[in-house]
Formats: C-alpha cells, structure tokens, sequence
C-alpha cells in the first residue's frame, strides 16, 4: 500500500512540475510578445510541447515566403521537370529591380547564366529578391505556388504576390500571409521528409542551414552551435515609421538531436528594427529553454 501512496505521489508531483512548467514558458512568452508596440503571432511545435500566440491569424510573410519557394523547386526537380544544373538567364531588364538581391550586385549588367542550384541558393540563403522572381517565372508565378501547397494542405497560407508586386504597392504584402500555427506544420512535414526526396529536402535543409542574410533572430541568443535551418522575412519601414513585417520562421535541434518548430511574426511594429529582432530572439531562448528542460527531465 505504500509502495502505491509514493508512486501516486510521485505521479502528481511530476504532473504538476510539467503543469508549472507550462503556464510558466506560456507566460514568459506571452509577456515577450507583449512587450512590443507590434502584433506578434508565435507558434512553437514539439514532441514535447506546444506553443501558439495568435496562431491562427494571419500574418505577412515577407521572404519567409522563398522557403515555400523552394518547395515548389525542388519538388520539379524531384519531377524532372527542372534540374539543378540547368541554365537560368538573367537579362539586364531582370536587373532593373531596386531590391536586395547579391546576384544583382554581382553581375549588374545582367546578360549572365546561372545554374538553378545557384539561384535556388541566393534566394534561400541569402533571400535574393531577384533571383526570388526569376523562381517565379519558373514555376509559373505565384498562383501555381499557392496552388501547389494548398494540394499538400497547407490552406492556412495564401501567396498571390512576386517581390517586384509587393514593391510596387506597400498593401500588396499583407495579401502573402499564413498563420504561425501552418509554418511550423509545414516545416515539420517537410523536416519529417513528407514533401521532397530525401536528397532534395537536403539540399534546401542545407541552404536554410547556411542562410547567411540574418542571424540575430531565431538563433540570436541560442547556445552556440545550436544547428537551426530558418527562413527570415522583413518589410520596409514607411514613412510613418511603421514596420509591417520582421519575421522568421525555422527548425531547430536540441541536444538530444530532436527536432522542433518554430515561427515568430512581428507585423505592424512601431518599433526600430533590432528591438523587432530582439523579441523574436528572447521568444527563441525561452522555447529552447523550456524544450530543453522538458527532454532533461524525460518529460
């Protein structure tokens, strides 16, 4: 009998450790969110646990959007429908675009060919706006994009815009939205090897791994050498000082080697850009924090 009074009672102390665990990740992150002029929108989805602030709204993608890009391109690959080492020409008029684009700063002029791999690379690590929209022409523009990932079921999203649409019109940018809760479920399909071939999900694992654009967001206050896969996304600030989109979205290992998920949206901020950055960070830390916590004590 009192062998089963302690393991009751051990039960209930262990229920209730992972209880306060909860509330308190749930609170110090929901307060995080809170404490910027900004909507956040957070989801985090784990073995473990789960997390969602406003994870059903809808939020500008920005680039987060060239993750789901790639998808499409990789896919056609795994098709046969694009290879890797086909030719993708760049004509001066592509060039024109005043955007963010490393291609554009390399080969100014234009009148260049360059391997898919190359511009699938540029536009996922380094969220190259132009080799962003050359994608595009690819694929068949953003309408089959969004037909594509409502087939995998991903409806909770909508991409109907290219970067040189959304620089035209500052409202065109809230029309790319999904919800928190939808990026982390399709990056865990896609983790899980549910969309692409194993060696088509590790060439964009790789270029998600090496995206060099902005690292101060999702990985900004992680242990170093924490291995996370991600895909920013940020708007321009208008003249009112408004801020529609700082974003990022990824996968991260713990130290067991388990996987979770991830997303923060920061739109609407009247904040400057490294408070912006600096939320998404601290949301991170407590995740991991919390994650990790649960994994050391078998939760």
């Amino acid at each position: 009998m009192k062998k089963i009074i302690l393991a009751a009672g051990l039960f209930c102390s262990t229920l209730y450790t992972a209880q306060a665990q909860k509330a308190g990740w749930r609170k110090e992150i929901t307060g995080t969110a809170a404490s910027v002029k900004a909507r956040v929108g957070v989801s985090v989805l784990s073995d473990r646990d789960t997390l969602t602030i406003r994870g059903n709204k809808r939020f500008p993608m920005q680039s987060v959007f060239k993750f789901h890009l790639g998808l499409l391109v990789m896919h056609l690959v795994d098709e046969g429908k694009l290879s890797l080492q086909q030719q993708v020409h760049f004509t001066p008029e592509d060039m024109a675009l005043k955007s963010w684009s490393p291609i554009a700063k390399k080969y100014p002029g234009g009148n260049v060919d360059l391997s898919l791999e190359e511009v699938l690379k540029s536009t996922v690590s380094t969220s190259d706006n132009i080799g962003c929209d050359k994608l595009f022409e690819l694929v068949g523009g953003p309408a089959a994009l969004n037909k594509y990932l409502h087939g995998l079921g991903a409806t909770d999203l909508s991409i109907v815009a290219t970067e040189k649409e959304m620089h035209a019109d500052w409202d065109v940018q809230y029309r790319n939205w999904t919800t928190p809760r939808e990026a982390t479920r399709l990056l865990k399909a896609f983790d899980e090897g549910k969309i692409l071939k194993p060696a088509s999900r590790d060439v964009m694992m790789r270029f998600m791994t090496t995206n060099t654009n902005i690292n101060d967001r999702l990985s900004g206050l992680l242990p170093a050498g924490t291995k996370v896969a991600h895909k920013t996304g940020t708007s321009d600030t208008n003249k009112a000082g408004l801020t529609a989109a700082t974003n990022d979205i990824g996968i991260v290992a713990l130290p067991d080697g388990r996987h979770y998920y991830i997303a923060v949206f920061v739109s609407d901020s009247w904040e400057q850009g490294a408070k912006n950055n600096r939320v998404i960070a601290e949301i991170s830390r407590k995740a991991w924090d919390h994650l990790v916590a649960r994994q050391r004590e078998g939760l």
